[in-house]
This record gives structure tokens, sequence and C-alpha cells, in this order.
């Protein structure tokens, strides 16, 4: 009699500990599809087939974190977009500062200058 009670007890205890076990797993959901923290809307042209629109709509589908950067756009003066995305870094931050650090490196590569400054983080998540 001494063992039936103890059997229960020891299956309630496991059954408890399973239910909060999944708890913790279902709150790292995916992060697909989702804006993520937007600073502003980026200047999109568009054309399917234009460099900053793909990485765009891949940075909304990537499913871990990621960042999109791009400078800031200015009708009237500057003739160039530089951007750049970083998909399912370890972190927001790590993808933040390696989205930052590629679209930099546009300006020394095609040595132009803009009149908005240099690139900034538009959205992350």
């Amino acid at each position: 009699m001494k063992l039936e009670y103890c059997q229960k007890t020891i299956a309630s205890i496991l059954a408890s500990l399973l239910i909060f076990a999944t708890h913790g797993a279902g709150s790292a959901e995916s992060l697909a599809g989702k804006m993520g923290d937007k600073r502003f809307s980026p200047t999109l042209s568009l054309d399917p087939k234009e460099a900053c629109y793909k990485s765009y709509l891949a940075y909304i589908a990537a499913s871990g974190h990621s960042a999109y950067a791009t400078t800031f756009y200015s009708r009237v003066v500057d003739l160039h977009i530089f951007c750049s995305v970083k998909l399912n870094a370890p972190s927001q931050k790590a993808a933040e500062e390696t989205a930052l650090r590629a679209c930099q490196t546009g300006f020394a590569r095609w040595k132009v200058k803009t009149a908005s400054g240099g690139c900034t983080i538009a959205a992350s998540k």
C-alpha cells in the first residue's frame, strides 16, 4: 500500500515538472515575420530585383536575431543608398553591430559621401 502512494506522488511530481519545462520551451518563439524594433522607415524601391528591397524582405523573414542597416535618404541631394542586413545572429546587439559595420563599408568601397551622414540601424529584432 505504501508503494502505491509513492508511485502516485512521483508521477504527480514528474507531471508537474514536465508542465513547467514545456512552458519554458514554448516561450522561445520564432521571430519570423515580425518587424522588431523599428527606428525609422527605410526608403525602399518597390522593384523586387533591387538589393536593399531583397535584404529588407530577408530581414522580415528571418527567424532569429537580425538587423537591417541603411543610410537616411534625402531625395534632393543624395544619389546613393547603402544598406546591409545581418540575419540570425547570436544576439540582437551582435546583429546590429555587424549590419552597421557592413553598411559603412560601402562608403569606403565606392568612395562616396552622402549629405545624410552614415548608416544607421533602421530595424532590429
